[in-house]
């Protein structure tokens, strides 16, 4: 692990630019369909492309994939059925109980293979793909189990569910990324450089496309689901996952990896889905917004807390 300095060094950039984009979406510019657009490209070419050749070429034999998955999966699932069990004692209505188990779960991927790259190098960016090809499968699952367990969605909405899970992009790059590993053919002649090429843009402008999503406005609702979301995301997620790497004996890169993982701030697509698939959209926003910035002090902190 870095040094204190190095760990602000590290993250204060990724921050910076998330601030930026922020100050877009705040000024609108360049344009307010211009974001949308660029995020689809993110999310289908840049950053699946960033996943298929850190996967097809690393040494991934080198990362502990079964106490790894322990780790933050199993850590995962506990949380989630502890979130069911409290549902009756916070009086949440169905659409809001939705928002703060997404919040409460789904995590940031760029700022997480940013922050697992910027601390770690190619050893952490390698880490970082073989925990979003565990999680993101998982995650999605879960969130979407959810709606379908509170009652929001509908059988309509259930089959667009499950055909959106198959063709996720970030899946499909990680099932690609490993077949190509595994098979020894990697990404042989150009194609290695073209997909690297491709895969370095798609973290800078992702991070700044996590700023231009954030909404101001949505940190004036401060209530209940807000608060649990938001403890048990940036709090209580992140000890049991540092508690559960001493306890298994990881490694430095993949302990750190596992908490940067697990302390980030929720993704911002949660809120398109709970768009979507009847959860509350204005408190998802709430919950989104208010992560995304208080992450900026405690991921530093939960991080720092490793070298103590």
């Amino acid at each position: 692990m870095a040094e204190g300095g190095s760990i602000i060094g590290a993250l204060g950039p990724l921050f910076l630019l998330i601030l930026l984009g922020a100050l877009f979406g705040y000024w609108r510019w360049p344009d307010v369909r211009f974001w949308p657009q660029l995020e689809k490209i993110i999310y289908f070419v840049l950053f699946p492309a960033m996943l298929v050749s850190t996967l097809a070429t690393a040494d991934v034999a080198s990362v502990p994939i079964g106490r790894l998955a322990l780790t933050l999966l199993g850590t995962l699932s506990a949380l989630a059925l502890l979130l069911w069990a409290m549902r009756g004692w916070l009086h949440l209505e169905a659409a809001a109980f939705t928002s703060v188990f997404q919040g409460a779960l789904r995590f940031n991927t760029y700022v997480g293979v940013a922050g697992a790259a910027a601390l770690h190098g190619s050893a952490g960016a390698t880490t970082a793909a073989v925990a979003v090809a565990l999680m993101v499968p998982v995650i999605n699952v879960m969130c979407v189990a959810s709606f379908v367990a509170a009652g929001t969605l509908g059988k309509a909405s259930m089959r667009k569910s499950i055909v959106a899970l198959a063709q996720n992009p970030l899946i499909l790059a990680c099932l690609l990324g490993i077949g190509l590993n595994l098979s020894g053919i990697g990404l042989p002649g150009w194609s290695q450089d073209t997909v690297t090429l491709l895969g370095r843009a798609a973290l800078p402008l992702g991070l700044v496309a996590v700023g231009v999503a954030l909404r101001p406005t949505a940190l004036l609702r401060l209530d209940k689901g807000v608060v649990v979301s938001n403890s048990v995301k940036l709090l209580l997620l992140p000890a049991l996952v540092l508690a559960m790497a001493w306890l298994l004996g990881l490694d430095a890169v993949t302990r750190d990896v596992a908490l940067l993982f697990a302390a980030l701030p929720t993704a911002t697509s949660a809120y398109i889905l709970a768009r979507q698939l009847g959860g509350d959209g204005e408190l998802m926003a709430a919950i989104i917004t208010g992560q995304t910035l208080l992450a900026m002090l405690t991921l530093p902190l939960w991080l720092q807390l490793l070298m103590g």
